[in-house]
């Protein structure tokens, strides 16, 4: 794109989310506080980013903003009740919650959890010998975790990614009416299934591992304030976006970036204990998460503009980890680079709260196919996921033989 002046965020097409970062780059360079038609600012600088999510005084709560977009809805009451778009004192008391599913304890208990269901992965893998890697691998993982997590039965397992999917791809920019009808069918769908388990483990506290953080979120409470069953029901919901869609991408990314990549693939291949730097260079060059909002609770300085009190705000995370200001040679991958100050799970007081368990998945998935096999090459062409939002392959065909 060259006519970055005419850029609006609120009217992007398949190209851009094809392949966002020429755009961003231009963006950066040329107006990197880029106003959109609708009086909104798109940010690309990585300081301006930082600073907006290190800001207290920016608002997450998106009930009016959602309101125009949704109207009353299932989404709506999603979307403005689970924990990502909600401002303290709410905010404070639903992460104090569900920090209870990332206690140093229980992260142990994934990690194992983890390891075994990616040797079972791998096991599968090598039977298969060509695969789609996200069907077949990518999505597995999160999808056992958080049934893990929340006590879901197998028979409703398959339907998570696409709940995810559809419940998630309403935040995009720009939203048909048909991808707004199927997010409001998830919604209503998946609440459902989750108003009958958790009934179920009312009557039934077992005790037993599997659906724990589900029972804290049920019977916890913080400073005497229970979630009622509204807020218990969406924030289960969140807690599948947000460690359902997100990981899958991060797994298929980051093997769609080796892949593109054969001179870092093979260091990878010669050197395993890479992976950790490597799962850092991964959640940079592709996040899944590729943009945020926040609206501006008062006014902001950024340096060369100051945003007045009311301004909403998009921060470009995928702009922001490709700003040569922070990032040396930033389209290019290295998988030792170090450090690596890259925003792709936010920062401040809406930091992504299953940060180290994505981190721990990304290290024991990719690093357990690429060290198992070496061979691993792509078997025909990939297709992304239609979304500018999140970013991630809705397909991606590999072999290992």
């Amino acid at each position: 794109m060259t006519d970055i002046a005419e850029f609006d965020l609120n009217a992007i097409g398949p190209a851009y989310i094809e392949d966002p970062y020429p755009t961003l780059r231009a963006l950066r360079e040329r107006s990197p506080v880029h106003r959109n038609a609708d009086g909104s600012v798109f940010l690309t600088r990585h300081a301006d980013v930082l600073k907006v999510y290190q800001s207290r005084a920016m608002l997450s709560d998106k009930t009016e903003e959602f309101g125009k977009k949704f109207g009353q809805c299932p989404l709506h009451t999603h979307h403005t009740t689970s924990l990502v778009f909600n401002d303290p004192p709410y905010h404070t008391v639903v992460r104090k919650l569900l920090a209870s599913a990332f206690t140093p304890r229980k992260l142990a208990v994934f990690e194992g959890l983890i390891e075994g269901i990616v040797e079972r992965l791998l096991d599968r893998v090598e039977e298969k010998g060509e695969l789609d890697l996200i069907e077949d691998f990518a999505k597995v993982l999160p999808t056992e975790i958080i049934s893990f997590m929340l006590g879901i039965p197998p028979e409703y397992r398959q339907k998570l990614r696409g709940y995810s999917l559809a419940i998630l791809g309403a935040l995009d920019p720009v939203v048909p009416p048909e991808r707004i009808k199927a997010g409001n069918e998830a919604v209503v769908e998946f609440t459902e299934i989750l108003s009958d388990i958790i009934d179920h483990r009312r009557r039934n506290r077992e005790g037993a591992m599997e659906g724990e953080v589900l029972e804290s979120l049920i019977f916890g409470e913080v400073d005497g304030k229970r979630l009622n069953d509204e807020e218990l029901m969406q924030n289960c919901i969140f807690l599948l976006n947000a460690g359902h869609e997100t990981t899958t991408s991060l797994v298929g990314n980051s093997v769609g970036i080796l892949l593109k990549n054969p001179d870092e693939h093979r260091r990878l291949i010669a050197d395993p204990g890479l992976i950790t730097s490597a799962v850092e260079e991964f959640l940079r060059v592709e996040s899944p998460l590729q943009q945020g909002n926040r609206l501006a609770g008062e006014a902001i300085d950024l340096g060369d503009t100051v945003l007045p009190k009311g301004t909403y705000i998009h921060t470009s995370i995928a702009g922001a980890n490709r700003d040569p200001a922070v990032f040396a040679d930033p389209d290019r991958v290295d998988l030792s680079r170090s450090p690596n100050k890259h925003l792709a799970f936010a920062t401040g007081i809406h930091v992504c709260l299953g940060a180290t368990l994505a981190r721990v998945e990304g290290r024991i998935a990719v690093g357990g196919l690429v060290k198992r096999f070496p061979k691993l090459a792509a078997n025909g062409p990939a297709t992304m996921v239609p979304l500018a939002r999140f970013r991630g392959y809705a397909s991606l065909p590999v072999r290992v033989r």
